[in-house]
């Protein structure tokens, strides 16, 4: 079971975090790259505005490409299954990688663009399918910790792309096209160990009605004795879905069997997003020049904010499935409440004394230490759990829509609302981040050690009334 996780890992989350942190190490050598390409061919200086345009678009057109894999990433589960839509995706990612690495060579950054698109659909489908996979072929017990599989892979990622995009090694000026394409190596890692896996079992026996094939990968993952307890869990599920078909996203949506289970979805995802993580990496830069670190130094101390989310990826997984999901979630969220009033604090009195900006560094790294015990690795988990196998490739079509919508737009947004608001923007997360515990407090039950059917039966009041 720990070895599918790798498996799976490497070449979905790891793919996501990754290509979101190698594209800010060559900024500049990019930046080079457009004017010299501009001036050979059109004889004449690229516009600073059009410059500008050009790098929005090639840094985010990734979060478009998550998009269009989130929208599709569903449909594959279903039609390849869980295994062959994580090992076809593998093949985008290969291809994103030769046309970004061939784009300085020839001197078409529109290679660069079409690159970055499709190592976004990769992103997109691996998000959307790895989890699936994950929640799938773990046993109850321990389906909180495989879970967090996907976020200490995201993690992983991110931290692997910053220190690979230090300029020592693939950050400098020579090598960040090699940089950008060595995304093709996760891909071609996970093409080599993911045959040797069984495809999930809910899916051969539920949706294929394949029940040798389901034992088998039963027996695979969970031993010849264990495997009979997972095979009647299954069973079960099986009986009570009464042969109907996997759901589109729309049917969801007119669906009062899983309304809550949809509402939730959607406020723990875009919750997630809106949180304030992007705002602290925003000002990460500033906090360290404040603290009297030396420009040349900070992409170093910036390493810590990765490490940072890696350990907390690790810590929550260790936790999940003895805490409970409530505590840990809901928790995170009010410690982000709270170092968010500290940073509005910080921030607004960082001249005064010498000793303040030690504080916006210590917030800062507690507000990624609360995000990554809580938000960042539990809001995939519990959409694996929220919802039976016929509308679970559904939902997180539905979640990773919203999530890459909310990604985009903070983007495009967050800019804004910094320079409008300074640090008191910190006041905006911070409202939105009690909301979202609220929410979640009132809403969502404890899924620690509950079988999908269990988990359903507990939405059954909250969807059908009290009566019912």
């Amino acid at each position: 079971l720990f070895l599918a996780v790798c498996a799976v890992g490497i070449g979905g989350t790891f793919q996501y975090g990754y290509n979101v942190s190698i594209i800010n190490a060559p900024t500049q050598h990019i930046h080079r790259f457009l004017n010299e390409t501009w001036t050979s061919r059109y004889h004449k200086e690229l516009n600073p505005d059009l410059l500008t345009f050009l790098w929005s678009v090639i840094a985010s057109i990734f979060s478009l490409g998550g998009l269009c894999g989130a929208l599709i990433g569903g449909s594959m589960a279903i039609r390849l299954g869980r295994k062959g839509a994580l090992l076809m995706n593998n093949i985008i990612a290969i291809l994103a990688s030769i046309l970004m690495g061939i784009s300085f060579p020839t001197g078409l950054f529109e290679l660069l663009i079409a690159g970055r698109f499709l190592i976004g659909i990769n992103s997109g489908i691996g998000i959307c399918v790895q989890p699936l996979y994950i929640g799938e072929v773990a046993p109850k017990h321990l389906r909180g910790g495989m879970a967090m599989g996907s976020s200490i892979f995201l993690t992983g990622g991110i931290l692997t792309g910053q220190i690979i995009g230090l300029r020592e090694l693939l950050g400098g000026e020579t090598y960040w096209p090699v940089l950008l394409s060595s995304s093709c190596f996760p891909a071609f890692a996970q093409l080599l160990f993911l045959p040797w896996f069984p495809e999930s079992p809910r899916y051969l026996l539920i949706d294929r009605g394949d029940e040798l094939s389901c034992a088998k990968a039963l027996k695979r993952f969970h031993g010849s004795s264990e495997y009979r307890r997972e095979m009647e869990d299954i069973q079960r599920e099986c009986f009570a879905l009464d042969g109907e078909k996997p759901k589109k996203p729309w049917q969801l949506f007119t669906d009062r069997g899983v309304r809550w289970q949809l509402i939730s979805v959607i406020v723990m995802t875009m919750g997630q997003q809106l949180s304030g993580i992007n705002a602290i990496y925003f000002y990460a830069t500033y906090i360290f020049e404040q603290a009297g670190i030396s420009a040349e130094k900070i992409p170093y101390v910036t390493l810590g904010t990765g490490a940072c989310e890696c350990l907390t990826a690790l810590t929550c997984g260790l936790l999940i499935d003895y805490m409970g999901r409530r505590y840990l979630i809901i928790g995170g969220y009010l410690l982000m409440t709270l170092w968010s009033i500290v940073l509005t604090f910080s921030l607004t009195y960082q001249e005064l004394y010498s000793w303040v900006p030690y504080v916006s560094m210590t917030s800062l790294f507690a507000f990624i230490l609360s995000f990554g015990l809580g938000p960042g690795g539990i809001t995939n988990t519990l959409i694996a759990e929220l919802f039976i196998q016929s509308s679970r490739p559904a939902a997180y079509m539905i979640g990773g829509t919203i999530s890459w919508i909310s990604f985009f737009t903070i983007g495009m947004l967050f800019p804004f609302i910094v320079n409008g608001l300074k640090q008191y923007c910190f006041l905006v997360f911070l409202v939105e981040c009690s909301l979202v515990a609220a929410f979640i407090f009132l809403v969502i039950p404890e899924t620690k050690n509950k079988s999908f059917l269990e988990i359903k039966k507990e939405y059954h009041k909250l969807n059908f009334g009290r009566n019912t």
